[in-house]
């Protein structure tokens, strides 16, 4: 996972659809409904999620938010950004990620 693109100051809850964010740290899946390595990137995030206290997975439908994808530049589905509990983006990467990268991407947010 690659280091913090230009973007927002802070991603709250607001701005994901309401979904809450983890105390520590949250996970945020960009997927599109018809997105094959999105389900495999989902299982990933929701074993990492449940393995890291106070860490949670909030996937947002590309095709719903483009408003958000535009600004924050996501071009392809998965893309997946770190926030830490601050909703500070940390970490980024797009196509599906193995779950190592993703514990070792967690590490710049706890």
């Amino acid at each position: 996972m690659g280091p913090e693109r230009p973007g927002p100051e802070r991603i709250g809850p607001e701005r994901l659809g309401g979904a809450e964010l983890g105390e520590r740290a949250t996970l945020v899946q960009f997927s599109t409904a018809f997105c094959q390595p999105c389900r495999a990137t989902r299982r990933v995030l929701d074993e990492v999620a449940a393995m890291v206290p106070g860490v949670a997975h909030v996937e947002v439908d590309a095709e719903e938010h483009l408003g958000l994808v535009r600004e924050l530049g996501v071009v392809r589905t998965p893309t997946v950004l770190v926030l830490d509990a601050a909703g500070r983006i940390v970490r980024r990467a797009a196509g599906q990620p193995r779950r190592a990268d993703v514990i070792a991407a967690l590490g710049h947010a706890l």
